[in-house]
């Protein structure tokens, strides 16, 4: 894995409040908080663009710039707008302190990969699994493979493979992936009676 962060830039708020925090998303700025370590919580806003590009991807890892000093940082929470669409959405961002060595709890998302037996469905129970894992580690995904499985089997929590030094916070009898038959469709059944009278 790269140790390269994404940079960006901060500056301090001194202004707070809704009618602030609008000013600051009119000129294409969006409201950050850091906290961690102890610290007393950092009012930042940063650019809403560049913030955009980063938060695409789930628990990203960005090196932050305030005033001269860098700081290592774990996108925890993105509030967005359910109306607007693209970076306008973005209204506000939740930001943990973390450093090398640091083990975080996160969510990611489960990515199935592979074919299951032919004739056979796979069915995406859990989105995504709650690990404890290193910070500056945090994988993009967790991978499931279901290549060849029968109808029938249940991929469940616990047999999931997950990074090494990462520890599994989901209920590890959580149902990820079920491999089934597809339903006969109503009107095939409807047709198949219509044959047998």
């Amino acid at each position: 894995m790269s140790t390269e962060y994404d940079q960006l830039e901060t500056e301090i708020r001194e202004s707070f409040g809704k009618g602030a925090a609008r000013k600051l998303r009119a000129a294409g700025k969006v409201p950050a908080v850091l906290y961690g370590h102890g610290a007393e919580p950092q009012h930042l806003s940063v650019d809403a663009h560049a913030l955009y590009l980063l938060v695409r991807r789930s628990n990203a890892i960005i090196e932050l710039q305030i005033e001269g000093t860098s700081e290592l940082a774990l996108v925890k929470d993105v509030q967005r707008n359910p109306v607007l669409q693209g970076m306008q959405a973005i209204e506000h961002v939740d930001l943990i302190l973390v450093r090398r060595g640091e083990q975080v709890v996160v969510d990611v998302p489960v990515h199935v990969e592979g074919e299951s037996a032919p004739g056979t469905i796979s069915n995406l129970e859990t989105n995504s699994l709650s690990i404890e894992v290193e910070a500056l580690h945090i994988p993009d995904a967790i991978v499931v493979s279901i290549e060849g499985l029968e109808e029938g089997t249940h991929v469940l929590a616990r047999d999931v493979e997950l990074p090494k030094g990462a520890t599994l916070l989901t209920d590890p009898e959580a149902l990820v992936v079920g491999i089934m038959a597809p339903a006969a469709s109503a009107t095939g059944d409807e047709a198949e009676q219509a044959d047998a009278e």
